[in-house]
């Protein structure tokens, strides 16, 4: 159990009995910077500019498209969901993961933190459960896409040793995105147990 500021939460696996507490975690976030994508010839940069009022961005809920059985398939493939489990029982945080042995890549699918328990540890307590089972698993980096707009994620990222790798002008394109860059960042998987 990694302590998190004051208070010490469990990280444990994810069972199919906590679907429906991961599809209700608050993932929104509140900024009061983002990052415009500024291209070049040869490349790009990223500059951070305030925005006001802060923006506030809530996460659409994905399209019932049999997203259930696909996280069943993936648990089962070995691509697990990890919980931080506050003290009063309450769901922290998730990350989910996806391991693909072609090219040793863990990404992260998806990493959430309650409200509540923001700037407490919960994310880089989650984080380091995965770059375990990275380790785990022989993973030679780590990978993961956010957008453009999330700063204090990025912020979070970068602390956490991620760097930009790349980015998709167009990913969220015909989305309730749509206007917003895909940022892809990645960092090398330290002590990974090679195939």
């Amino acid at each position: 159990m990694p302590p998190a500021d004051d208070t010490t939460y469990e990280i444990r696996t994810a069972t199919p009995e906590d679907t429906a507490l991961v599809e209700a975690l608050d993932g929104s976030f509140t900024t009061v910077t983002v990052f415009h994508v500024e291209t070049a010839e040869n490349g790009f940069t990223l500059r951070e500019t305030p925005v006001d009022p802060p923006l506030t961005k809530v996460f659409p809920e994905d399209e019932d498209s049999g997203a259930e059985e696909d996280e069943e398939d993936e648990a089962e493939e070995g691509n697990p969901t990890f919980l931080a489990v506050a003290p009063d029982g309450s769901l922290a945080g998730f990350v989910s993961v996806a391991y693909a042995r072609w090219n040793r890549r863990l990404t992260i699918e998806d990493i959430e933190v309650a409200p509540g328990h923001r700037g407490r540890g919960v994310g880089r307590a989650l984080m380091s459960r995965a770059e375990e089972f990275a380790r785990e698993r022989g993973a030679g980096h780590i990978w993961l896409e956010v957008t453009n707009i999330n700063a204090p994620a990025i912020h979070a990222y970068r602390r956490m040793g991620f760097s930009l790798c790349g980015l998709d002008t167009s990913l969220y394109e015909f989305t309730a995105s749509a206007g917003e860059y895909a940022l892809y960042l990645s960092k090398p998987c330290r002590g990974a147990n090679r195939d």
